[in-house]
């Protein structure tokens, strides 16, 4: 059994897939980009500015599924420049109170609609 999450509060998907999908009891995110919900833009701003928004709709998205960053058990972040990677850790780490999720961090040549960061998660329901 699943169950496609649908919320207002992170982006639109850009493509044939689902914001998340809850099953097996995890809540699956897929892959945010620094686009703010109500205008359907990209935010301004460098990669701090990309981060928080990415975050922000990460854990929209996590909430709609009945989870949130305390859950949070792994994430992937995907960046064009591993040069960004300690200003991005400065932002992604402000999110989390307790202990950190595992992650990956990776260095791709392109992501969607030319942003410099997506992130994608799993969390317990």
């Amino acid at each position: 059994m699943r169950e496609v999450i649908r919320t207002a509060e992170a982006p639109a998907a850009v493509g044939p897939y689902s914001q998340g999908v809850v099953a097996a009891g995890l809540v699956w995110v897929s892959g945010q980009i620094p686009f703010d919900p109500a205008t359907g833009r990209m935010v301004e701003g460098g990669i701090e500015a990309q981060t928080e928004r990415v975050m922000l709709n990460v854990g929209a998205v996590l909430e709609a599924g009945g989870s949130g960053f305390d859950k949070l058990i792994r994430a992937t972040i995907y960046l064009t420049d591993l040069g960004d990677f300690e200003a991005v850790n400065a932002v992604y780490a402000r999110f989390f109170s307790g202990e950190p999720p595992a992650r990956a961090c990776v260095e791709v040549s392109r992501l969607p609609k030319g942003v410099a960061v997506e992130i994608d998660a799993v969390g317990l329901r």
